[in-house]
């Protein structure tokens, strides 16, 4: 009778055993995904940090487990708000910063700070502090520039990211990168600033404009120089071919004066060329110039003189 009644009950015992043993195994084990780590404590004391994967514990009040993410996470807090902060030449500017941050070293972490609650406050403290110390190194006009050749602001992002790199290591803390937010001013200051800033532009503008019209005024300069310069070598060309033509005409005159015959020859050998171009069938009178120099027993013309 009792067997019947075990094979008759087995299924839901063998159901029960089932949920025990996840019980069991959820009470005394735990999971940790790639991005966490863990901080196990017991009896208050941590004893031991372990990585992604699954693990086995003893049940509260024996040890409990502190999980922490790896990932960077991005804060702001109360300093990432626009708070005013003063510049080295007594102006006041709101500036708002954020730091990226991560867990480096867990044990230490959860030591000193515990939980990400309280990191945080520290975290907003530190950056507080440091962000004033950093502007209040700098004038308004390295912070509010329309130039950005003589702005600083990475240089202040440098030092805020620096000093929290020192204080935060020894807290398990990895500072990875610093930033500004935004920069205001204050309505008091902002007209008057704004007006500055367009003066320098408009001083920047007419300095622009004068360097402008000096050079474009030593470019005409220089080109009537080059003008000058190319009509006085034309000039003096034109009249060195000129010479040259008077001289070799003053020979031929000379030959000519020299040697009338010669003269009278070359004037009608022209004459003649001039008649002959339209190849035109003509009846010559060897009588008349300059056909008389067809006529047999023409002069010949002699030597010319020299």
């Amino acid at each position: 009778m009792a067997t019947g009644n075990f094979f008759k009950h087995w299924p839901t015992m063998l159901l029960g055993l089932v949920v025990a043993a996840i019980l069991l195994v959820a009470v005394f084990s735990y999971q940790l995904n790639q991005t966490e780590s863990a901080v196990v404590t017991t009896f208050g004391r941590p004893t031991e940090v372990t990585e992604p994967g699954l693990h086995f514990r003893w049940p509260f009040p024996f040890q409990r487990i502190y999980r922490f993410d790896h990932r960077i996470r991005c804060f702001e807090g109360g300093a990432g708000k626009l708070e005013e902060t003063m510049t080295a030449d007594g102006q006041n500017i709101l500036v708002g910063i954020y730091v990226n941050f991560r867990i480096k070293d867990v044990k230490q972490f959860f030591v000193t700070l515990e939980n990400m609650t309280k990191a945080e406050d520290q975290l907003n403290s530190w950056m507080r502090g440091y962000k004033n110390a950093a502007f209040g190194r700098y004038k308004f006009s390295q912070v509010v520039n329309t130039d950005p050749k003589l702005m600083k602001l990475t240089e202040i992002q440098n030092q805020i990211k620096e000093n929290l790199v020192k204080i935060s290591e020894p807290y398990g803390l990895e500072i990875v990168s610093v930033g500004i937010n935004t920069i205001n001013v204050p309505k008091a200051i902002s007209e008057k600033v704004f007006d500055r800033m367009i003066q320098e532009r408009q001083r920047a503008a007419a300095q622009f404009l004068a360097q402008g019209n000096s050079r474009a005024e030593k470019i005409r300069i220089d080109a009537d120089r080059e003008k000058a310069i190319t009509l006085a070598n034309a000039e003096a060309q034109a009249k060195e071919i000129r010479a040259q033509g008077d001289a070799e005409a003053a020979k031929y005159y000379a030959v000519f004066k020299e040697n009338p015959e010669l003269a009278e020859f070359l004037r009608k050998l022209d004459s003649l060329r001039q008649i002959m171009k339209g190849r035109t069938t003509l009846v010559l009178d060897t009588n008349v110039a300059p056909f008389d120099l067809f006529k047999p027993g023409a002069e010949v013309l002699g030597p010319v003189a020299k």
